[in-house]
């Protein structure tokens, strides 16, 4: 759930966290583990649990108490109520607060969360968007993904051969090598998708509304800059994929809320927010016009749950203009964008699946329009990004 700029704090914790983690790896190898699925933790495993206590001081100096964020911490009260026991294993929970902008939380093995002030910022007194990031984090703990993280990286190092060879060939470890770090990537995917899914279904037990969740990721996500990491070797899965596989488990953990509470406004959460699903966009050859303009439709499928009223649809880019002092450079550094342009739709996104399209024409003459079209972004009566799209590049080639 990382988003931000990193400032003097986020690096120092950042730091530890890797510390932490180099800690595991790095300390004496385990029997292999079969690595064709989520490694189980032996009943006498405290790695993950010492590695913790060891660190644990310098995580405090870089952290507060929860203080006055009361709202997080009667939702990490209420979800810990939920919270089975773990046999072998005594959790301190505790939550804490980064003063550090960033998007951003982790949990340690030892039970304490950590939770950027940025992120406790755009949670703010929801409690339900507070439920989606500690119910996530509580998951890890309780699953204890740290300890599997570990005993699954052993198994692939403990796997894999060492060949000796003319050094000036690729070998055979370093084919090992890439697929290793692409498992091991695979595996951490799923290990965020497995606490999403534990997380909803913890969410729904404490009374708040699964919704919060994909609300949450798509607040994230309007947070980022450009497309998300997914090339083979991405430890987090993007928030596409996320959409994708909470679908299931949307719907259990939807009934069971259901269940326990009849009336939705009388939950801890209270009313599930409006949760907006923006698909990618597409673009149409609309042909050229009479004054030779190309012309293009811009498509924005979409589905809105728990609207009442009407959205608004942005759709951003910006100006393109050459700078003929620097015509000789690369052409990535010949342009420059000037002010944001927006075209604005408003929609009641009634329909199952709402489109919304958007005309975008060139200048007479030209091949490509005057702006690039980079992303679509979904506002609520507020002005609070619900969920953003990324637009792929415009194809420029001549109509058909």
């Amino acid at each position: 759930m990382e988003v931000g700029t990193y400032r003097s704090a986020g690096r120092a914790l950042a730091f530890i966290v890797s510390l932490l983690w180099a800690i595991l790896v790095c300390s004496e190898p385990l029997p292999s583990q079969e690595n064709s699925g989520p490694p189980e933790v032996p009943a006498k495993f405290n790695l993950d649990q010492q590695t913790a206590a060891r660190l644990r001081p310098q995580l405090l100096l870089q952290s507060t108490a929860t203080g006055h964020d009361e709202t997080g911490r009667l939702v990490f009260e209420r979800l810990l109520a939920q919270v089975h026991p773990v046999k072998s294993v005594r959790f301190f929970w505790e939550l804490r607060i980064v003063d550090d902008d960033l998007l951003n939380a982790f949990a340690s093995p030892d039970g304490t969360i950590y939770v950027d002030r940025g992120l406790a910022q755009l949670a703010g007194e929801s409690a339900g968007l507070w439920a989606a990031i500690l119910s996530h984090e509580i998951a890890h703990v309780v699953r204890r993904d740290w300890a599997r993280r570990y005993l699954y990286q052993q198994s692939l190092q403990s796997s894999a051969t060492v060949v000796l060879g003319d050094p000036g060939l690729p070998s055979a470890s370093w084919r090992d090598s890439n697929t290793a770090s692409a498992a091991l990537a695979r595996f951490c995917r799923q290990m965020e998708l497995d606490a999403d899914i534990e997380g909803l279904t913890l969410m729904a037990q404490a009374g708040y509304h699964p919704d919060f969740a994909p609300a949450l990721h798509h607040m994230l996500h309007s947070q980022s800059t450009g497309a998300g990491d997914t090339s083979l070797y991405a430890m987090h899965p993007c928030w596409e994929e996320r959409d994708r596989e909470l679908q299931h488990a949307y719907v259990a953990a939807s009934i069971t809320f259901e269940h326990l509470w009849h009336e939705w406004y009388a939950s801890p959460g209270g009313n599930p927010p409006v949760v907006v699903f923006a698909e990618d966009p597409k673009i149409k050859k609309a042909g050229v016009s009479e004054n030779g303009s190309r012309e293009w439709e811009i498509q924005v499928p979409m589905r809105c749950q728990n609207l009442a009223g009407a959205v608004e649809v942005v759709l951003r880019g910006r100006s393109m203009s050459t700078d003929r002092s620097h015509a000789s450079e690369a052409p990535a550094r010949a342009q420059l964008y000037n002010s944001p342009q927006e075209i604005r739709q408003l929609t009641g996104c009634t329909s199952p699946t709402t489109t919304v399209t958007f005309a975008v024409t060139s200048e007479p003459g030209r091949k490509k329009p005057a702006e690039q079209w980079t992303d679509v972004f979904v506002l609520d009566a507020w002005g609070t990004v619900l969920s953003r799209a990324e637009i792929p590049q415009l194809h420029h080639s001549p109509p058909r």
